[in-house]
């Protein structure tokens, strides 16, 4: 069987669009999202090209994360690459008036889904000596900006998570390697601004901002390298983009 990647947050955005990326080039496909209508939608899309698989659950949920991935029959267990996209961002608020409603589901969505999924999945590569686990963070995680304390200390984690995971895998032969997209137009802003398409549209106005297949291009390019080279770390901007709140409007 070909490498086979496991890939959360499959449903939209950054998720669907390395799905789409690895098909093309054979990577066999384990889909995660909470949204069963399109992981089907996305599966059968991609089952003309590669063999896929689907596997329904919340990040943040635990027991819900090691129930599903240790149902996965063989040879779906040896996954080769492991790709940590699901995430959130909720709101949009000084740290005096944030919802701790909010702080919660970022803390549980971006580190300690994150980690669950990683410890599900990393024991295996280990017994395997090989493996590539790509960590989504963002230029929030590089620096913090007014407003979003809460939501760029979870991106912060990534970063740490990703730089630990190196210091323990690399011996057993795993690559880490951690992404930090600038302004990608995905769902994102909706979801950070509860369904205001209005508010949402105005983060991407006056520039072009990167689109999901930029992030899934470099990810494809990180786990296409030869085995001598590790693709570390990657920021990437928009061309307009200059820093994490810094684009050059027209």
């Amino acid at each position: 069987m070909s490498r086979i990647a496991l890939i959360t947050g499959a449903t939209s955005g950054i998720g669907r669009a390395t799905a789409i990326a690895f098909a093309k080039v054979g990577i066999n496909l384990i889909l995660c999202g909470r949204r069963q209508e399109r992981l089907e939608e996305l599966a059968s899309f991609l089952s003309s090209q590669v063999k896929t698989t689907t596997l329904l659950f919340d990040v943040s949920n635990k027991e819900a994360v090691f129930s599903a991935i240790e149902s996965l029959p063989e040879p779906w267990r040896a996954i080769d690459i492991l790709v940590n996209n699901a995430g959130n961002a909720h709101g949009l608020s000084s740290i005096q008036e944030g919802s701790l409603e909010d702080w919660d589901a970022m803390i549980d969505g971006n580190v300690q889904g994150l980690l669950y999924v990683s410890k599900a999945v990393i024991t295996g590569m280990v017994a395997r000596s090989r493996g590539h686990i790509i960590n989504l963070s963002s230029v929030a995680g590089k620096q913090t900006y007014a407003n979003g304390a809460v939501y760029c200390a979870s991106k912060k984690a990534v970063e740490a998570i990703s730089e630990g995971m190196r210091l323990d895998l690399t011996q057993h032969g795993i690559k880490v390697t951690n992404v930090a997209p600038g302004a990608v137009e995905t769902e994102f802003s909706l979801v950070r601004f509860k369904g205001d398409e209005e508010r949402a549209a105005k983060v991407y106005e006056g520039f072009e901002p990167l689109l999901a297949e930029d992030i899934a291009d470099a990810i494809l390019y990180a786990v296409s390298a030869p085995a001598r080279v590790t693709i570390a770390d990657m920021t990437i901007y928009a061309s307009a983009q200059s820093a994490p709140t810094t684009i050059y409007r027209k």
